[in-house]
């Protein structure tokens, strides 16, 4: 799977037009075009697609992802640099997005088109139609800019190394990144608990004198999850994606302001190491609903 994704992904980038040297071009440190050559044939880039992609797998297999352009750093190093803040920010986002969904999803579930019901539908179209970049601007304009109760943008305030200036950044873009996957995640879950506390086993736990707590936020909800970490599984992975426009509105420094960065600069090798890294976490993220599958339905056995 991440071999034919790298070869999709290098192919539409060596695709697009412009290059590297467009950059130094109109910075005015390559001023004709016999150094532009010499720069191109420097880098490789003047040798067919085919050789450039073998050259550069060949390479990533030892984990060596190549040089940054703009940088002129190894780009493994430019990636783990970067990393930890986009991690930090995605494993809020998730906790955050579970918790929320999970509330949200049971209790409209057990509530069906009770007040709470709607409120949760409401909220929940509301969140997937929402931009994220209007969202992320109003959370700003309000909470930082009126208020001043929160920072704007950043990791943290120059100078200060604390926690709890730390989580006052985090909140912000936390949120931002968190609300689409509160709003799935929320409406397959209820769809789920609606058949999960239709079945014979619930009726069953029910008739044996069970709590109605325990019948619901045991016997139904594990059963009812089954089909829902498959999409928590896919989705997760794409709060990478999503970090992007986050990271982007409130100046977060993780993967996804480095790779518009990367962009902007036409950094292939940068571009290839991030998409890379994309591919690589969404197999783990399969891999792991996998074996979350066998922890929720003992049915479930792996040989």
């Amino acid at each position: 799977m991440a071999l034919g994704i790298s070869i999709i992904v290098f192919a539409v980038i060596q695709a697009a037009p412009g290059g590297p040297e467009t950059m130094l071009f109109q910075s005015g440190r390559i001023v004709d075009e016999a150094a532009v050559e010499a720069y191109r044939n420097r880098l490789g880039l003047d040798q067919p697609v085919p050789v450039q992609y073998v050259r550069w797998l060949g390479a990533a297999v030892t984990g060596d992802l190549g040089m940054s352009f703009a940088r002129n750093r190894p780009v493994k190093d430019v990636i783990l640099e970067h990393l930890p803040a986009t991690l930090e920010l995605m494993g809020a986002a998730f906790v955050l997005a579970a918790v929320l969904a999970l509330g949200l999803g049971v209790v409209s579930a057990v509530r069906q088109y009770s007040w709470i019901d709607h409120l949760g539908t409401g909220l929940s179209f509301a969140g997937i139609a929402m931009p994220v970049f209007w969202f992320g601007l109003i959370l700003q304009l309000v909470f930082a800019v009126q208020l001043g109760w929160l920072p704007a943008s950043g990791r943290q305030t120059t100078g200060v190394n604390t926690l709890p200036d730390h989580l006052a950044h985090l909140i912000l873009p936390g949120v931002v990144l968190s609300m689409r996957y509160v709003a799935g995640w929320s409406r397959y879950l209820r769809s789920s608990m609606l058949g999960a506390l239709r079945s014979d086993f619930v009726r069953t736990a029910r008739a044996k004198g069970l709590s109605e707590r325990r019948v619901v936020w045991v016997h139904a909800l594990r059963n009812a999850m089954v089909p829902v970490v498959s999409v928590i599984a896919l989705e997760t992975a794409g709060l990478f994606s999503g970090a992007i426009i986050t990271e982007t509105v409130f100046a977060w420094p993780g993967i996804g302001r480095l790779f518009v960065l990367a962009m902007t600069q036409r950094d292939y090798p940068v571009l290839m190491g991030i998409l890379l890294l994309g591919a690589v976490m969404v197999i783990l993220f399969n891999l792991l609903a996998d074996l979350v599958y066998g922890w929720l339905d003992p049915r479930i056995r792996y040989e």
